[in-house]
C-alpha cells in the first residue's frame, strides 16, 4: 500500500465542497482557529470538518508544529486542483446572481443595415463588457420589424412608431449631409453648388431602383432622374462603402459620417432634411429588468453619438 505521502491525490469531484472549502481556508491560514473565524464557524465544528475530510480520503492532511499546521505532501498536492475549484465556484457566483436578477438571457435587436453595421457594432461591445451574462441577437434589415408580434425586442427606427402598444423614446435627430472621401475630391475638384451640379464631371451615388434620392433633389429645385447617378445600389452599406472608398459623392448621416475622419463635407450650406432616430420596445419592457437594462444603455449610447 502506499504511504501518504506518495499516494495518488483523490478525485476531489466525488468529495463534499463544503468539506473542500473549509481545507482551503485552514491551508491558506494555516491554522484552524483562524480559518474557523474567516468561515464563521467554531472551531470545534471546523475540527470535525477535518477529521471527514481525512476519513474519506484515508490519510491525514495536516501534522502540528507548535500552534500552526503544517501541510502534508498529500494536502500539498490537493491545494491546487482546489484553488481551480473554488476559482471556477466564484466566477459561477455573478452569472447566478445576474440569472435571479433577471439580466441573463437574450435580447433581439433590430435596426437598419447601416446602423446594424456601422454604428451599433462598437456599442454592443461596450454593452457586452459591462453585461457579459446578456447576449444579443442583431437583425440588420431596413424594414420595419413587428415587435407586438416579437420579431424584435427593441428597434432602432428612423420613423416614429404607429403601433400604439409599443414603448416608444425619440432621441434625437441626425442631420444629414453631402460627403466624398479627398482623393476623390483631389481628382475631380471643387464641388459646385446643387442648383449647378446636373452636367458637372462629379460622380454621385444614388439608388438602384428606388426614388428617394431622385424625390429630393427634385424637391430641392435639381430635376434629376436615376441616371445622374455615377453609382447606383439600392444597399445602403454598398453605397456608404462605396463613398468611402472614393468613388463618389453620397449622403449620409453627419452621426455616420463622424465614424471616419477621413471624409470631406461638400455643399455644407445646402439645407436636408434630418433623419430622427427612435427607440422602440416591446410592452415586455415594463417588466424585463433585462430589456430595460438594455433599452436604457441603447438610448444613452446613440444620444451621445456625435453628430
Amino acid at each position: 500500500m502506499n504511504s501518504p505521502s506518495t499516494r495518488t491525490p483523490p478525485d476531489l469531484a466525488r468529495l463534499d465542497w463544503d468539506l473542500l472549502r473549509c481545507f482551503a481556508a485552514v491551508i491558506e491560514h494555516g491554522s484552524i482557529t483562524l480559518a474557523a473565524e474567516r468561515l464563521g464557524m467554531s472551531q470545534p465544528t471546523l475540527s470535525r470538518q477535518m477529521a471527514a475530510l481525512e476519513a474519506s480520503l484515508g490519510a491525514p492532511l495536516f501534522e502540528r508544529t507548535g500552534r500552526r499546521l503544517r501541510p502534508t505532501t498529500l494536502a500539498q498536492a490537493m491545494q491546487e486542483p482546489i484553488d481551480h475549484m473554488a476559482a471556477a465556484v466564484n466566477a459561477l457566483a455573478p452569472l447566478a446572481a445576474a440569472q435571479r436578477d433577471g439580466l441573463a438571457g437574450t435580447v433581439r435587436i433590430s435596426a437598419s443595415e447601416v446602423v446594424a453595421a456601422c454604428q451599433l457594432p462598437p456599442l454592443l461591445a461596450e454593452l457586452a463588457h459591462q453585461h457579459p451574462e446578456i447576449d444579443i441577437e442583431l437583425i440588420a434589415s431596413n424594414r420595419v420589424d413587428n415587435l407586438l408580434e416579437r420579431e424584435a425586442d427593441i428597434a432602432v427606427r428612423m420613423v416614429a412608431p404607429r403601433q400604439g402598444a409599443v414603448i416608444a423614446r425619440h432621441l434625437t435627430d441626425w442631420p444629414l449631409g453631402f460627403f466624398a472621401h479627398p482623393d476623390y475630391l483631389a481628382r475631380h475638384g471643387e464641388v459646385p453648388e446643387l442648383a449647378d451640379i446636373v452636367g458637372s464631371d462629379h460622380r454621385w451615388i444614388g439608388m438602384d431602383r428606388s426614388f428617394e434620392l431622385i424625390d429630393g433633389f427634385r424637391a430641392a429645385g435639381v430635376p434629376i432622374d436615376r441616371h445622374f447617378f455615377g453609382l447606383r445600389c439600392d444597399n445602403y452599406i454598398v453605397n456608404w462603402q462605396a463613398l468611402c472608398a472614393g468613388v463618389g459623392i453620397g449622403l449620409a448621416t453627419t452621426a455616420l459620417a463622424a465614424t471616419r475622419s477621413d471624409l470631406v463635407r461638400v455643399l455644407p450650406k445646402q439645407s436636408l432634411p434630418t433623419l430622427p432616430v427612435w427607440l422602440v420596445a416591446h410592452g415586455e419592457l415594463r417588466s424585463s429588468q433585462r430589456l430595460k437594462l438594455v433599452f436604457d444603455f441603447l438610448a444613452q449610447a446613440l444620444t451621445d453619438l456625435p453628430h
